[in-house]
């Protein structure tokens, strides 16, 4: 049920609640500016829980993007859109097939989303501070979302890898642990991070687009940064569908990087691992010419609206939780 902001307002209106360094904190000002007293392990918190709930709940559309993106598919995993890709994997194969890697995906997405949330929040307050004064500065939001990207991918990276090889069509890994140490024992420990450098070219420009569209979507819907749901919903929808559509030619390498896709490498005579993002965007424009970059575009749109406005929304639902909770217990017990 949706909590409108006079709501909120009233009911974390305080007169004033003062902060360790002394400066009050008036809880009808600023929402997303939260108190300088309140714990890191707010921020690690709700994204964690934002993570987890955004790669489980939008998992079964991922698994179509990932096949979606192969380069020469069987002629068995050819599809032509996202509900006849899901119609038909659980006709073939399985009900639970659309969900294969998902373990390992909610094991990395939990630790990624707390460093990632907890970075974005520090970082945009220190450069607000030093580019608009403690205001909403978009250059701050972007460059916050960039930074927090490098350690959100140092942690999810070879979750990537382990998920994208188990859901190509026809995976030969019975399962998480014999793909992990196959891998490791075939390719070696650094084929977990042989993606990173092209996940990182793709993430830093897709998170900076998607802080800075969040951002000015909340500046429109919320400008007052109340605790309010519906704000929160579109502007991650909106934030999550530009920056997935903008950067979907550098997933597809990323993909390619991480799946090793044999057939297509075997059909430009290349043998070992592709490496590198040079290697990669040749190659896919070998295979395929332009319209190769756009492979799964529609899944990726698709998987990042509804992922994004989730991860937002949640995020959003426990920090305004977790700061009311504080709030609360440090003004003591109301008066009879």
């Amino acid at each position: 049920m949706e909590l409108s902001s006079e709501r909120v307002v009233a009911t974390l209106e305080m007169s004033q609640v003062t902060s360790k360094d002394e400066e009050p904190f008036n809880s009808d000002g600023d929402y997303e500016s939260l108190p300088p007293h309140v714990s890191v392990t707010t921020h690690m918190t709700a994204g964690a829980v934002a993570g987890i709930l955004e790669h489980t709940v939008m998992y079964p559309v991922d698994s179509v993007k990932t096949r979606m993106q192969s380069l020469q598919p069987d002629p068995n995993a050819q599809y032509r859109s996202v509900y006849e890709a899901l119609k038909r994997i659980v006709r073939t194969e399985g009900i639970f097939r659309p969900l294969r890697g998902l373990n390992i995906t909610m094991m990395g997405a939990g630790p990624a989303h707390a460093l990632y949330f907890a970075c974005y929040e520090r970082v945009k307050r220190s450069l607000s501070d030093v580019f608009q004064s403690g205001g909403n500065s978009h250059l701050a939001n972007g460059v916050a979302g960039s930074v927090a990207t490098v350690l959100h991918d140092a942690v999810m990276n070879p979750a990537e890898v382990v998920k994208q090889r188990m859901q190509m069509y026809n995976s030969p890994y019975r399962g998480l642990w014999d793909c992990v140490r196959t891998i490791t024992y075939t390719e070696g420990i650094g084929a977990f991070y042989r993606s990173y450098s092209t996940q990182l070219t793709m993430n830093i420009p897709f998170q900076a687009v998607h802080f800075i569209t969040y951002e000015l979507m909340q500046e429109q819907l919320n400008p007052h940064r109340h605790y309010h749901p519906g704000s929160h919903i579109v502007s991650g929808a909106a934030a999550g569908a530009v920056s997935a559509a903008i950067t979907t030619p550098l997933d597809v390498c990323k993909t390619l990087l991480n799946t090793q896709e044999n057939v297509a490498l075997n059909s430009m005579n290349i043998s070992g691992h592709l490496s590198g993002m040079a290697n990669t965007f040749r190659t896919v424009y070998r295979l395929g010419g332009l319209p190769a970059f756009f492979k799964g575009v529609q899944a990726r749109v698709i998987y990042q609206m509804p992922s994004t406005a989730i991860a937002w929304s949640v995020y959003e639902f426990f920090k305004y939780f977790l700061t009311k909770q504080q709030l609360e217990q440090e003004a003591g017990p109301r008066p009879l």
